[in-house]
């Protein structure tokens, strides 16, 4: 039950962020509960491997290669799925930041973090 609170919130913040940016849409809430999955998919799998492989260009740039990954998996998901679309690559590192930012507000307030 606590994924599937997390994969809702997700999808209200993809939508949020959309709204946002402009250079980034998503069609309906279907279509972005299906991103949300793509991403946590992206994320659990190819993401993992990608920071394995650049540890050196990551260590050399105090992680900030990091939000790189991020943008890349916004991208790969954007690639996957119709009905999302990130007109760049910049877009997509700025939704990657928002995004976060997003669903950790949204997380605080629905006490989804809170220790039991």
């Amino acid at each position: 039950m606590n994924f599937f609170l997390k994969l809702l919130l997700s999808s209200v913040a993809v939508i949020v962020v959309s709204y946002l940016l402009p250079g980034v849409s998503v069609d309906g809430f279907l279509t972005a509960f299906i991103a949300a999955i793509v991403l946590s998919l992206l994320n659990v799998t190819i993401k993992p491997l990608l920071i394995v492989f650049t540890i050196p260009l990551t260590v050399f740039t105090f992680g900030i290669f990091l939000l790189v990954i991020n943008a890349l998996m916004i991208m790969l998901a954007d690639s996957i799925m119709p009905g999302f679309q990130v007109d760049g690559f910049w877009w997509a590192l700025i939704f990657s930041l928002l995004l976060s930012l997003v669903n950790a507000l949204l997380a605080d307030l629905s006490g989804n973090n809170r220790q039991k």
